[in-house]
C-alpha cells in the first residue's frame, strides 16, 4: 500500500462543499483580500485535492459587499443590494480559482448568473462533469436570486452535487452555546441536530440552509479555518461540531 492509498484510506468524506465566507478571505483587514491568508487556505485545499477528494466551493462576498445589511446604509432596494453582493461572490471565486491555479488544482467557476467572458455558467451536469475530472468547482453569485444568503446556495449546490458533507469553515471552531468572544462561559457541542440549531437559534447558518439540509440528510460540519486543516477535518480529526439528525450530546 502507497502513502497516498493509506491517507485516502483514512478520509471519511469523498465529495465535501466547502462554504467559505467572504469575511475569511479578509484575514485581519478591514476590507477585501488578505493575500496571505488565500494563499494559505488555497494550499489546505489542495492538500485535500492531492488525495482525490472531489471539492466544491461556495464562497461568500461579505469581504466587498454585504446585500442584507447594506440595503438601508446604501438605500439602495434589497433586491438591487443583493445583485451587488452576487457580483462580489464572482470577484472573491476568481480569486480562489487563481490561487488554486497557482498551487496546481485544476479548478472551474461556474456562476448562477451567465458571465461567460470571465466563466462558465452554472449547469448541474456540467458541475458534476468537472468534479469526476477531477477539478474543484468553486460556485458564485449564490442561486442567482435575491432574498437567499450563500449559506443557503451552499446547501442547495451540496444536495445537487451529492455531496457526502457540508464543511462551513468559520473564525470559531464550532457552536457555542452564545458568543465565545462575548461569553467566557459559552460551551461549545461536539454534536447538535438540525432541530437544535433552528429551536436555540444557534446563527451559524441561515434557517433555509440548516432545513434544506435536514431534508436531505447531508451533515453540517463547522470549524475554525485558521484552528484546522481541512483534510483533518475530511479524516474526522480536530476540533469541530457535527449536525446531523437523531444525535444525542
Amino acid at each position: 500500500m502507497t502513502a497516498a492509498t493509506d491517507e485516502k484510506s483514512k478520509l471519511k468524506y469523498f465529495r465535501v462543499l466547502l462554504k467559505i465566507s467572504g469575511e475569511a478571505l479578509m484575514g485581519s483587514r478591514p476590507f477585501g483580500h488578505d493575500i496571505e491568508v488565500i494563499d494559505q487556505l488555497c494550499k489546505g485545499i489542495a492538500d485535500v485535492y492531492k488525495l482525490g477528494v472531489q471539492v466544491c466551493i461556495v464562497v461568500g462576498g461579505g469581504n466587498i459587499f454585504r446585500g442584507s445589511s447594506s440595503a438601508s446604509l446604501s438605500s439602495c432596494e434589497r433586491a438591487s443590494s443583493d445583485y451587488i453582493g452576487m457580483l462580489a461572490t464572482i470577484i472573491n471565486a476568481l480569486t480562489l480559482q487563481n490561487f488554486l491555479e497557482k498551487n496546481s488544482v485544476n479548478s472551474r467557476v461556474l456562476s448562477a448568473i451567465p458571465m461567460t467572458t470571465i466563466c462558465e455558467p452554472y449547469i448541474r451536469e456540467k458541475a458534476i462533469r468537472h468534479l469526476e475530472k477531477g477539478r474543484v468547482v468553486i460556485f458564485a453569485a449564490g442561486t442567482g436570486n435575491p432574498f437567499f444568503t450563500t449559506d443557503t446556495a451552499a446547501a442547495l449546490r451540496a444536495i445537487e452535487m451529492n455531496c457526502d458533507v457540508i464543511l462551513k469553515g468559520t473564525q470559531v471552531n464550532g457552536v457555542y452555546s452564545a458568543d465565545p468572544e462575548e461569553n467566557e462561559d459559552a460551551i461549545m457541542y461536539d454534536r447538535l441536530s438540525y432541530m437544535d440549531l433552528l429551536t436555540r437559534d444557534l446563527k451559524i447558518m441561515d434557517a433555509s440552509a440548516v432545513s434544506l439540509a435536514r431534508e436531505n440528510s447531508i451533515p453540517i460540519i463547522v470549524f475554525s479555518l485558521k484552528g484546522e486543516k481541512i483534510v483533518n477535518i475530511i479524516k474526522g480529526l480536530g476540533t469541530y461540531t457535527i449536525v446531523l439528525s437523531g444525535c444525542k450530546r
